[in-house]
């Protein structure tokens, strides 16, 4: 090993290094070897080896990581403590053969054999997650499965929802009171799924009030939800043959702005005191606002949102709420998609199918049987 390896390195060390430095270049037979093992890390992006070795017989305080690249020299790329047994290079360039050495840092009786080359490469697949891999396969295996069955005809069964089911009757009893209905889409724009969702909603709501000729009012937040929100309420009159009675101040563009859109939304709900308020959509500090106004008036409100933290306000103050995950099975439900139903229906198979896995790999490992526990074991 060259002697001028260790100088960038050790420049500016105690005295015991730089007899260390001149005990390597002039006894190097007089120092122990022993064998270093160097091997690529698996299931990573690369860029990292894996140093391990069994340490001879009084290690010293601490080691020198010697590192060479092909036709180059030796030379130092960090220091690690004597009782170690394990070191791991992050700074290996992936494709690059690299051999390793450990030395004593000031204790010229320790020098480990060359390592065999090991060449650090990027794994496409990470095998520790084949778990998620299974579960991802079962889950769009469903999805296809369930969804083909769906455009064939198939009609599948799901769990009553509370809050779906009294959307008509909200609407029926604003027809009742002669009054109107206010359906409040949320403070996102459209590109979130939540409005996304409440789109497809209010697709039913609207065919739903021009069948009753009930008044509707849909407030937005944005021009691009106005846009949707327009062509979707006037779409729905046209399906069930009440084109006339559409009018183009149904949907209104208020603000972008979060607490102007709630003051003239409760402003509405005051002066026109509908006898329905629908709130579904992505809510956040507002919710509280428009859900108590709505409860001032006495109309009848039912909420759906994913957003976990607005829901206790919602339950506490409204009729109705679509939690979580219902709300988006709700839009499932009305549209009538083969494709929305179908995954639906593969997310609950999927939902049921880790339930009895939990309950089974329980058992078995009350049993002594941990296989199943470890297969799905995350890291």
């Amino acid at each position: 090993m060259p002697l001028t390896s260790f100088a960038p390195f050790l420049r500016g060390k105690s005295a015991a290094a730089s007899v260390l430095l001149l005990s390597l270049g002039l006894f190097p037979s007089a120092l122990t070897a022993f064998p270093l093992q160097a091997t690529d890390i698996p299931n990573d992006g690369g860029s990292r080896i894996g140093l391990s070795w069994r340490p001879p017989p009084n290690p010293p305080p601490q080691w020198v990581v010697l590192r060479a690249q092909p036709e180059k020299p030796f030379a130092p790329i960090d220091t690690i403590g004597g009782d170690q047994t394990a070191f791991t290079d992050e700074t290996a360039r992936n494709g690059i053969p690299y051999q390793y050495r450990l030395a004593a840092l000031n204790d010229a009786t320790f020098l480990s054999d060359e390592s065999p080359p090991a060449t650090a490469r990027a794994s496409w697949f990470d095998t520790a997650k084949t778990n998620v891999a299974v579960v991802i396969a079962l889950f769009f295996a469903l999805v296809l499965y369930y969804i083909a069955q769906a455009e064939r005809g198939k009609k599948w069964t799901f769990r009553t929802i509370a809050g779906l089911n009294a959307i008509e009757e909200a609407i029926g009893r604003s027809t009742e009171m002669g009054k109107g209905v206010l359906y409040v889409p949320g403070v996102q724009d459209i590109d979130d799924i939540q409005t996304i969702a409440s789109m497809i909603i209010l697709g039913n709501v609207a065919r739903m009030a021009a069948k009753y000729e009930t008044p509707l009012l849909v407030p937005t937040p944005s021009p691009a939800v106005y846009t949707v929100a327009d062509e979707v309420v006037k779409g729905a009159y046209s399906d069930v043959g009440r084109v006339d009675s559409y009018r183009s101040d149904q949907v209104r563009y208020i603000t972008t702005e979060q607490f102007a859109y709630v003051a003239a939304v409760k402003g509405i709900m005051l002066r026109d005191r509908p006898a329905a308020n629908l709130l579904l959509g992505a809510f956040f500090a507002e919710s509280l606002l428009l859900a108590e106004t709505g409860h001032e008036i006495g109309a009848i409100q039912i909420a759906g949102t994913a957003n976990v933290h607005q829901l206790p306000f919602f339950v506490v103050a409204c009729d109705y709420t679509l939690i979580g995950e219902e709300y988006y099975a709700a839009s499932a439900y009305l549209s009538k998609d083969a494709r929305l139903l179908g995954s639906l229906k593969a997310s609950d198979t999927v939902k049921i199918l880790l339930v009895i896995t939990i309950v089974v790999g329980s058992v078995l490992l009350s049993m002594g049987h941990s296989w199943l526990a470890e297969f799905f074991a995350t890291q």
